[in-house]
Order: C-alpha cells, then sequence, then structure tokens
C-alpha cells in the first residue's frame, strides 16, 4: 500500500475512535441534601457545565471523579466532612454503573488547621464580606492529577459489540451527608478599652457557632463579619483579628474556634461641616441644630445615620452625602463632612378622584419647600369634588431646640353637600411635632373649630327648610405614633400604634365638655419568604353628656377601605333610616371597636392575592353590634408601597351586594 494510503487509514481511524469515545451528559439529579446544600453542590460541579455538550469519554471520566471532590467539598461549608457520595451513570440503552465512595471519620487527614487565605470561588469559598475568608478545605493528594489511560471511561459499546456514537448519560448523585462536625471549644474574645463595651459584649454573646453546635462556615463568617463591622460602627478603627483560627479534627467530628480581636483605641467625633452645593438654601446654623452631640464625643455610626434622617425629613435636599474619614483624624477626632445638593424649591401636583359619596372633583396643590434661608415651608392645596370640597393651607417653621420636628399652623375649609348632610366648617390647628426617638413621633396641638351641619330631610318633608345646628369648640390634642418594624415600605415583622387624646370643656371655649380616645394597632408577621399575616385593631372612646351636639367631625364612623371592607364609608354604626328617595346613613357614633385578619401571599415577582375578614361597630351605648365583611383582593409590590384591589362582601345587610376599594402607599 502506498504511504500516502496508509497515513489516510490511519487518520480515519484515529478521528473514528475519537468519535466513538463521544457521549453527552443530558440530566444530573442531586438527592439526598436540603435545598441549601442542594444548590451549593450543583455550583460546585464542573459536570453541571458539561450538560448537553459532546464530551470524550476520557474527559467524563475525569468528570465524574471530580464529581465526588467537589461534592465533598461543597458539602463541608455546611459542617459535614464524612458524607457517603454514590454516583450512578445511565447510558441510553438503560445500563447504569454505580460507585460509592465513603471517608469514615477516622479515615484521611485527622486535623485541618487553617488562617485566612484567599478563597476559590467554590465550595470551600465561606461568604462573610470584606477581608481575607477563612477556608477549609481538603483536597485529595491526587485531584488535579490528569486522567491515566487506566482511568479513561471505555466507549459505550451496543449488542453487537460495536462502539455508540454520541452516547447520552444521566448522572445520579445521592449523598448521605453523615454526622456533622461540631463546635467543641469556642476561645471568641476581645482585648484591649473594646473589652468593655456592652454592645460588643453583646454582639460576642450572640456569636454562632457555639459549644455543642455544627459548625456551619455561613454562620460563623457571618458572626465574625458582624463584629469586626460593629468595632468600625463604634469607633474602634484600629481594631485587628489578633488571633483567627480554625481547627477541624475528623476522627472526633470536632471544630476548635480561636478567634481574637485586638480593639485598640476609640476615635471620638471630629468637627462637622456643612456644603450647599451650588448655593445655599437655608443658613448653616439651621442645620447645625440637628448635631446633637458635641465635638470630643465618642464616635458612633449612628450618629451620623440620625444625622442623615434628620436632612431626609427636612425635604430641603436632592442628595444628602455624609462622610466620616479616620484617616484625616487627628488626636482621634474623625471629621465629618456633609455635601448637599437643594431640591427643587416647588412642587406643583395635579390629579383627577372620583368616591360615590363625593363625586368626580380634580386635586390641584403647591408645596414650597423652602420659603427663606430659615427655612420656613408652605403648603396650598384644593380638593375639589361635585359633593366636597376641602381647601388647605399650612405654614411651618423647624423646631430643633426640644426634639427634631416643625411649628406648624394650618387653616382647612370645608363643604360637603351630599343627599344627606349639608356641613361647613372651617378649623384652625397650631401643633409642635417631635421626633421623640427613632420609632416615636409626638405631636401636640390646639384646635380651634366652627362647624355647621344639618341633615337632608326625607322626601317628604322636602318642603320643611333645614334645621342648622352650630357648634363651637376649642380643644388641645396629643398624638402619639409608634412604628417599630422591619421595612417602612414592605413591612415583614413588628407593630406599629397610633394613639389619640383631645377634650375640651365647656365655657373654654367649647359649646360642651368631652373627651375623647382612639387607638389603632397593625401587627406584622412574616410566613415564609412569599407570605405575611396582618392584624389589625381599632378602639375609640368618646365621653360627652352632649353627643347630638358634638359635631359630625368629631365623631367616630365605621365601613369603608381603611375599616370594615364590605360595607361603604361611614356604613357601619347608628343611621337614620332609608325612605323612598333617599338611602339610610350615618349619624357617627361615640365609640368605636374594629378588628381585621388578612393573609398575603405573592408569586413571581410583585404580583400577590389576598384573603381577609373585617368586623366591628360604631355605636353610642352598651355593647357593639358586630358586623363582619369577608373578602379577596389583588396586591402589587410598588416602590412607594403595596397598590390594593380589594372585592368584599357584608355578612349583615350591606347596602351594597360586593364593594370595589383601591388604596395605594404604606402601611401607616
Amino acid at each position: 500500500m502506498p504511504p500516502q494510503a496508509r497515513l489516510a487509514l490511519v487518520a480515519a481511524l484515529f478521528l473514528s475512535s475519537g468519535a466513538a469515545m463521544a457521549a453527552k451528559v443530558t440530566r444530573v439529579d442531586i438527592v439526598g441534601l436540603d435545598e441549601a446544600m442542594t444548590e451549593n453542590v450543583r455550583v460546585s460541579l464542573s459536570l453541571v457545565d458539561a450538560i448537553d455538550r459532546e464530551t470524550s469519554g476520557r474527559r467524563l471520566a475525569y468528570l465524574l471523579r471530580e464529581a465526588e471532590n467537589e461534592t465533598r467539598e461543597a458539602l463541608a461549608p455546611f459542617g459535614y466532612y464524612s458524607p457517603t457520595i454514590t454516583i450512578e451513570r445511565t447510558r441510553a440503552d438503560g445500563s447504569t454503573t454505580r460507585t460509592t465512595s465513603t471517608v469514615a471519620a477516622g479515615e484521611s487527614a485527622s486535623t485541618s488547621t487553617v488562617r485566612d487565605v484567599a478563597a476559590p470561588a467554590a465550595a470551600g469559598e465561606l461568604p462573610g464580606g470584606d477581608g481575607p475568608v477563612t477556608t477549609i478545605t481538603e483536597v485529595p493528594d491526587d485531584a488535579n492529577a490528569p486522567p491515566s489511560r487506566e482511568d479513561a471511561e471505555p466507549p459505550p459499546l451496543d449488542r453487537e459489540g460495536a462502539a455508540v456514537r454520541g452516547s447520552d448519560v444521566t448522572v445520579r448523585i445521592t449523598v448521605d451527608p453523615g454526622a456533622p462536625v461540631r463546635v467543641r471549644n469556642a476561645d471568641i474574645a476581645i482585648i484591649g478599652p473594646g473589652n468593655a463595651d456592652r454592645y460588643l459584649a453583646d454582639d460576642l454573646d450572640d456569636f454562632v457557632p457555639r459549644g455543642g453546635s455544627r459548625f456551619d462556615h455561613a454562620e460563623y463568617e457571618a458572626s465574625k463579619t458582624r463584629i469586626t463591622r460593629r468595632l468600625a460602627e463604634r469607633g474602634y478603627f484600629d481594631a485587628d483579628l489578633s488571633s483567627h483560627r480554625v481547627e477541624v479534627t475528623r476522627a472526633a467530628a470536632s471544630a476548635d474556634i480561636d478567634l481574637v480581636w485586638s480593639s485598640g483605641e476609640r476615635y471620638a467625633m471630629g468637627a462637622t461641616t456643612f456644603t450647599q452645593e451650588p448655593e445655599p438654601v437655608v443658613h448653616a446654623r439651621l442645620l447645625e441644630n440637628l448635631v446633637y452631640w458635641e465635638e470630643g464625643r465618642y464616635y458612633h455610626q449612628g450618629r451620623l445615620d440620625r444625622l442623615r434622617t434628620s436632612l431626609t425629613a427636612l425635604d430641603y435636599f436632592s442628595r444628602i452625602d455624609i462622610r466620616s474619614d479616620p484617616a484625616a483624624a487627628v488626636d482621634r477626632r474623625v471629621p465629618v463632612e456633609v455635601t448637599l445638593t437643594p431640591a427643587k424649591r416647588d412642587v406643583y401636583t395635579a390629579g383627577v378622584s372620583y368616591g360615590t359619596d363625593s363625586g368626580a372633583g380634580i386635586r390641584l396643590g403647591l408645596d414650597r419647600r423652602y420659603v427663606n434661608m430659615r427655612g420656613h415651608k408652605a403648603l396650598a392645596q384644593l380638593d375639589y369634588a361635585q359633593n366636597r370640597k376641602t381647601l388647605t393651607l399650612q405654614y411651618r417653621i423647624p423646631a430643633f431646640a426640644w426634639l427634631d420636628g416643625w411649628y406648624t399652623a394650618s387653616l382647612q375649609g370645608a363643604d360637603e353637600q351630599t343627599d344627606y348632610i349639608d356641613s361647613r366648617r372651617i378649623e384652625f390647628v397650631a401643633s409642635r411635632s417631635g421626633q421623640y426617638s427613632r420609632n416615636l413621633n409626638l405631636v401636640a396641638s390646639v384646635h380651634a373649630l366652627r362647624e355647621r351641619w344639618a341633615f337632608e330631610p326625607a322626601p317628604e318633608d322636602a318642603d320643611e327648610p333645614l334645621l342648622y345646628r352650630y357648634a363651637t369648640y376649642t380643644y388641645p390634642s396629643l398624638r402619639a405614633e409608634y412604628v417599630n418594624v422591619d421595612d417602612r415600605t414592605f413591612p415583614r415583622a413588628g407593630y406599629s400604634a397610633r394613639m389619640m387624646v383631645r377634650g375640651g370643656a365647656e365655657g373654654a371655649g367649647s359649646d360642651a365638655s368631652f373627651s375623647q380616645a382612639q387607638l389603632r394597632a397593625t401587627w406584622f408577621r412574616g410566613l415564609g419568604d412569599n407570605s405575611r399575616l396582618i392584624v389589625r385593631g381599632e378602639l375609640g372612646r368618646t365621653f360627652t353628656s352632649d353627643i347630638v351636639g358634638l359635631p359630625p367631625s368629631l365623631r367616630f364612623y365605621a365601613g369603608g377601605d381603611r375599616s370594615i371592607r364590605g360595607y361603604e364609608f361611614r356604613e357601619v354604626g347608628p343611621r337614620l333610616p332609608a325612605s323612598p328617595g333617599r338611602r339610610a346613613f350615618s349619624l357617627g357614633a361615640s365609640n368605636l371597636v374594629t378588628a381585621s385578619v388578612e393573609y398575603e401571599r405573592y408569586f413571581r415577582g410583585p404580583l400577590g392575592a389576598a384573603v381577609f375578614v373585617d368586623s366591628g361597630d360604631a355605636f353610642n351605648g352598651g355593647s357593639p353590634d358586630w358586623r363582619t365583611g369577608v373578602g379577596i383582593g389583588a396586591r402589587y409590590r410598588s416602590p412607594v408601597g403595596p397598590v390594593r384591589i380589594d372585592i368584599a362582601r357584608g355578612l349583615d345587610n350591606p347596602d351594597s351586594a360586593f364593594t370595589l376599594g383601591l388604596s395605594i402607599g404604606g402601611e401607616f
């Protein structure tokens, strides 16, 4: 045979041999583990990257062998070092090959000692934030060795013994994680001045894992990072880890933690400077009043966070940048630089509205964020509907001498002309608000109210003139709002409460003596990752000898979107009876009680659904006549709070078969 022919034949045989050994992994199943461990194993497997790709037999054999090592490493961060791993390979013809490996507690290296090293982005990596990462990685001696000819997977054969080209292979990895490694000794401490810091001591007490618990790498790194960050937040900028070692003894299935910080000296607050760019819109001394700490007091990040909150509440600025630079500290005093970008001075609003009682209307508003360099604010808002009209004028002055807040003077005029009431009122309110703490806001105010009202006569008495009543009330009021939740836009844990007390005395600016208290509370509880439970309750009580003479704006009502869904606005409570040509309508009451339970479930993205039960009553004496409504709703999580659309049905003779409600915004 000519040399050229022999060469061509050899090349053809070589190419056909390579093709015969080709295989394709179509699926990799991992069983026996919980969701978190399963996902960590999957992202660690090189075999997963080969799915739906033509792979040589030699390469596939190497990937299967590495799958055992990679699975073992992926379980180590969860504290499992002695798993039993079974790998099954099933070919297209149904033939199966199974291998099982176990590393007993007393086998392999008995102890692994680790220091902070750069970790690979694989199963050995321990999450935990900035800086070095503690890793525990046990690698077989031959893990990185290339596959030998003896290790190569032989090509699959058909029944006649011929090589099968492009054989599909499915892989099933079954894992028994075995007994976890548990913490035997935990030496965790802070030395230096930080040792006497009670907040840092609380963090040390909360460190996990502790003695006797499973050594979970993620918990360990999260606890270590939390203390490191807390040291920086509390001004220990020279803090460093003087000892950071974990020993895992597989023979004893135990881990020993040696973790010690050296805190160094604590820094103090330095000078605070404010810069408004491109030009100032309020006096610097006004902003300086928000700095409630004294220069030289101990440093704490929470002070800067509170300053940011106060500046945000002013609504003067579109951007707030607060920087503290420990590197520029002099005598361990950290300077604070605040750079502010003014927001647009005037905000104009316009919109349309519609209500079953108020009819169609428009809303117009002007909000002047800063009137002058002293930071005064002004607001004008008009709500003009067919049957209900309201004009509000407001002026606010910053008040920082006692608590962050405002002196506010407002004047409101309202006119309501419906098929059952003719009401006009004008009210002046002077108030002082203050942010008492992070969660508690207080408002003290004085009200001067003049109101005229008359209920429409029945059609058969249409010729009779309206009998107007007039009332003048001057009274003080105190309102407290407490909010302690994990997220104000969409809370899943915590509660809120709002309490109001007010009262006036006959002969002291009021036509009759009265006192009134109202409490509304909401409790939030997350259920799993996508659900939450919301429980609401409201109580109101009025003490007066002249409930008939009390103007409608000072009475309690029930029914509507924010009360008892399934009933129309103000439908529940004492009412004048319906008559031909006129429906029944509420008179208002001296007492109020409502309760609500709502379950929300969110599906993909921001969309969700809800079911709810509301019940309650507005009543004058004795016990309440409970009215209950049930319904379902659609939910959408928007950046400004939930959008809620509810369809509800009252169970106790409501005026409407169903009610439809729409509300947008926060929960409070």
